[in-house]
């Protein structure tokens, strides 16, 4: 398994954790759309992040591979 990929899952897992956790607070004061957000937010960051580390790693690979010849 790749590091990104790692990372990844791990982030889910808190994000997951954090939502569970939060939802009563945010139904309790009627928030909903604020909770969605702010869940929307955080996987697109997440998935940024996946996309930016998966690009270093190819260009990580090509370097060595150049380096090699």
């Amino acid at each position: 398994m790749k590091k990104y990929d790692i990372i990844t899952i791990i982030l889910l897992g808190y994000l997951a954790i954090m939502a569970y956790i939060g939802i009563d607070t945010f139904i309790a004061l009627g928030k909903y759309w604020e909770y969605a957000g702010i869940i929307t937010a955080t996987l697109a960051i997440i998935f940024f992040l996946r996309k930016t580390l998966r690009k270093k790693e190819e260009l990580r690979k090509k370097r060595r591979e150049e380096n090699n010849r």
